[in-house]
């Protein structure tokens, strides 16, 4: 192997290095324009194209605003395609399979819109209401689940459709 054909392979091989480092993902909402935190900082609106160089495994939080809107929480891991130049890359330098894998190209998310108190109907039939309680506790635990509210709001905000004295 000559000189010149080693400059070049190991050029390639930095070159693919380098670039496989770094993955990107457009994060679309529905509507657009929403204000867009990632782990916290907010970078911008939707659509928004969101590029890092994390390792395979590490997760970017998420959180979407727009006003009307509810809050949207959610998380991307960078597990979620093959990075073919990381895994190349990885086949001359061990270090490469760190960048193994990649973010989805995008990721798309449709705002649900808050729904007012004076929107929802108080002479409603009893077993009508009974069920709308139970629809209500289980947005409420979804809510808690997705840390957008906190133990103790929850157990207000339960006792309120429960219609509980404290």
């Amino acid at each position: 192997m000559n000189k010149s054909t080693k400059v070049i392979s190991f050029s390639l091989a930095v070159v693919i290095f380098f670039t496989s480092c770094s993955s990107s993902t457009m994060i679309v909402s529905n509507p657009a324009n929403a204000k867009l935190y990632v782990d916290g900082e907010m970078v911008g609106q939707t659509p928004y194209r969101h590029t890092d160089s994390k390792i395979v495994g590490s997760t970017t939080d998420i959180r979407i605003e727009k006003e009307g809107y509810k809050p949207f929480l959610t998380d991307i891991s960078k597990n979620e395609e093959a990075d073919i130049g990381a895994i190349i890359g990885g086949l001359l330098v061990w270090v490469p399979y760190l960048w193994a894998l990649k973010y989805k190209s995008s990721h798309t998310y449709n705002l649900q819109p808050l729904v007012a108190e004076t929107e929802t109907q108080p002479n409603t039939p009893k077993t009508q209401n009974s069920s709308s309680k139970v629809v209500k506790l289980r947005e409420l635990k979804q809510l808690l689940d997705e840390k957008i509210i906190t133990a103790e709001e929850f157990e207000k905000e339960k006792a309120k459709i429960l219609e509980i004295k404290e």
